[in-house]
């Protein structure tokens, strides 16, 4: 049980491409599973190794494009994996990057 006055821990995550600093439920985590595979985790909660981009596109394209997210995770991403990932950018938002 909380204690009066106390405030629960929010934990926060970085953006691999703006660097932004926002709560894990703000960015969208894709993880690298234990078998290989690079897939977004929409639940926050897949074993393996995980990176956050934020929910915007322009946060996608350039981790895409510069190679940002492969470094993060540790692993090639393919050319299937990155048109996977791209279709799921072209449904964020745009925004320009770092104003989040």
């Amino acid at each position: 049980m909380a204690k009066p006055g106390h405030r629960k821990h929010i934990p926060r995550r970085v953006c691999v491409t703006c660097r932004s600093v926002e709560s894990k439920r703000e960015l969208i985590r894709i993880v690298r599973t234990p078998e290989g595979a690079v897939v977004v985790d929409e639940s926050g909660k897949m074993n393996g190794r995980g990176a956050y981009l934020c929910s915007n596109r322009s946060c996608w394209d350039a981790a895409l494009k510069s190679g940002r997210l492969g470094q993060a995770l540790k692993a090639g991403i393919g050319e299937d994996v990155k048109s996977v990932l791209q279709a799921y950018a072209d449904g964020l938002p745009d925004a320009e990057l770092g104003s989040h």
